[in-house]
């Protein structure tokens, strides 16, 4: 009997240890206000982490009774949300816009001449001055500008400067006379400016545009890499854990393996292929590429211009001009190429701008796709929908992938392209969620601004950074908050196959997320575009602490 009382003895404190021990994690957040934007969008207090996942998700005293951590992080109160994924970006022209000339709002076409000036100033020894970012339709006379004064100012440089949408390129004589540009050349899906004497005005639109890209120099290696990074510090100090790369050349696709297989990048990069209809078959020769932060398994069609540069492709005139737009193949050549694959077990996803460009692709994609709700093809910016095509999206299940800052860029003048009627089917974005279930939001960095915040605010106020207009522009299609906070989270995972992996606060996801000063959810709508980042984190890891 005293043998068992004294085994008793023994066992108790191995009892008690057993009862008290605590799993041990990498990191526990508590004092939180997270929304964890799941599927019944609950909220909590504090989560563990560990592994780069989230291991648990509960209230403060539940988390800190359970786990033991090596950090610790005392949210003081401040909201947390999954890590913002923007669903359609530029990754590399960010990062090589950065080492050009910004242009963006510039009031006329003096101040870009007064910026290319500065940036020769400070960078003499360029034979070539690239810059990006400038749009006519801010200035007074909203014209294209013409090559002449970069001629007088830059005779002996050659300057390339993309409009704010990349659809369209300004270029002086001396690029034309390196590049060698003919001008009786004529171009399928593009358009070589030309004044009334033939002569070449430096205006390139859309397929014209590689006429002169190609001949200027390209970065190495290491500069490249660098902006890179550069670019990534940008995105990571507001709350961007994940981005689509929308079209990238196998070149470009080459050098983000070699990044990420150096660990020189962190972000999460879903990279699109830009395909086009000679260089499907090296794609699909090539097969799927997948590891933790870089994924390659979508071909980018482009299948018209940009409504600014008026190469979106209209079923009827512009209302400010007598021309359709165009598009960038023909109907045959998209016809093959989307057969083909949909053969493939490849995601497509289309820029389409004009309802005539949305009408062909969602038809074409209908008339080949099987199986649409597994296969998720998108239309990327859908900005232009005929009356009668909406319901196409759910038809064939293709996802609406938008960029809610294009409705508050573009509504001072896209009434003058459109006309009153067709801008009932433009920037619809709650018409097409209502279609599809489901919207990926991004912004299409850097035509806009990478703040996701600024899409938010777009998104669900349906005004730009002034509160203009004081109604909103067409509110009738803005999206709740919870729909835009999903869109930039949840729904952006699931466009690109990850919504099992990312997107939401949940046991088992990479331990992505943001926290903010001040809750999205709540703020008044004037403050959105003010609330600060304070700390973005991917995989457990800080990568951005305000």
């Amino acid at each position: 009997m005293r043998r068992i009382q004294n085994l008793s003895l023994l066992l108790l404190p191995l009892l008690i240890i057993g009862c008290t021990t605590n799993k041990e994690v990498d990191l526990i957040v508590y004092n939180a206000k997270v929304y964890t934007v799941d599927s019944a969008f609950r909220q909590a207090e504090a989560f563990a982490v560990k592994n780069g996942v989230f291991v648990d998700i509960g209230s403060t005293e539940s988390i800190q009774n359970k786990y033991n951590a090596k950090e610790s992080i005392d949210a003081l109160g401040k909201p947390i949300y999954p890590g913002f994924y923007d669903a359609h970006a530029h990754f590399f022209m960010f990062a090589d816009l950065l080492a050009q000339v910004d242009l963006n709002g510039s009031a006329s076409f003096d101040e870009v001449i007064r910026r290319l000036k500065v940036y020769q100033q400070a960078n003499p020894e360029k034979t070539w001055v690239v810059g990006g970012g400038w749009d006519q339709n801010l200035w007074e006379e909203n014209e294209f500008p013409t090559k002449d004064s970069l001629d007088k100012y830059f005779p002996n440089t050659a300057i390339f400067i993309s409009r704010v949408d990349y659809h369209a390129a300004l270029v002086n004589s001396k690029a034309i006379e390196l590049s060698k540009l003919d001008s009786n050349e004529n171009v399928s899906g593009g358009i070589l400016g030309r004044d009334s004497t033939n002569r070449l005005t430096g205006i390139l639109i859309d397929n014209a545009i590689s006429l002169v890209s190609r001949y200027i120099p390209g970065s190495d290696e290491r500069d490249r890499l660098l902006s890179l990074r550069k670019a990534q510090d940008s995105l990571f100090s507001v709350g961007l854990t994940s981005i689509v790369d929308a079209g990238l050349s196998f070149e470009e696709l080459e050098q983000l393996k070699k990044f990420y297989q150096q660990d020189s990048l962190k972000i999460r990069d879903y990279a699109m292929i830009a395909g086009n209809p000679s260089n499907i078959k090296r794609a699909i020769d090539d097969g799927f590429y997948e590891t933790d932060r870089l994924s390659i398994r979508s071909i980018k069609l482009m299948a018209d211009g940009a409504l600014g540069s008026r190469g979106a492709c209209l079923l009827d005139h512009y209302h400010d001009a007598p021309s359709r737009g165009f598009l960038l193949h023909t109907p045959e050549e998209f016809d093959k190429v989307i057969q083909t694959l949909a053969a493939s077990p490849y995601q497509v996803n289309t820029h389409a701008i004009g309802d005539s460009a949305n009408r062909l692709i969602l038809d074409t994609y209908g008339k080949h796709l099987k199986n649409g709700k597994k296969r998720r093809w998108r239309i990327e910016h859908a900005q232009i929908i005929a009356p009668s095509d909406f319901s196409k999206f759910a038809k064939f299940h293709i996802i609406p992938s938008v960029q809610p800052t294009h409705a508050t860029s573009d509504m001072y003048w896209a009434e003058e392209r459109l006309g009153s009627e067709r801008m009932k089917g433009a920037y619809a974005y709650k018409d097409l969620l209502q279609q599809y279930g489901k919207l990926a939001l991004g912004s299409d960095f850097p035509v806009e601004h990478f703040n996701p915040l600024y899409g938010f605010h777009a998104a669900v106020a349906r005004v730009d950074k002034t509160g203009f207009p004081q109604q909103g522009f067409q509110i009738e299609n803005a999206i709740t908050r919870e729909q835009a906070l999903r869109g930039m989270t949840t729904w952006a995972a699931f466009s690109c196959f990850q919504e099992k992996k990312r997107g939401s606060i949940e046991p088992g996801k990479d331990a992505d997320f943001v926290v903010l000063e001040d809750d999205i959810m709540t703020a008044p709508a004037e403050q959105l575009r003010a609330i600060k980042t304070l700390r973005t984190v991917i995989a457990g890891e800080t990568v951005y602490e305000y």
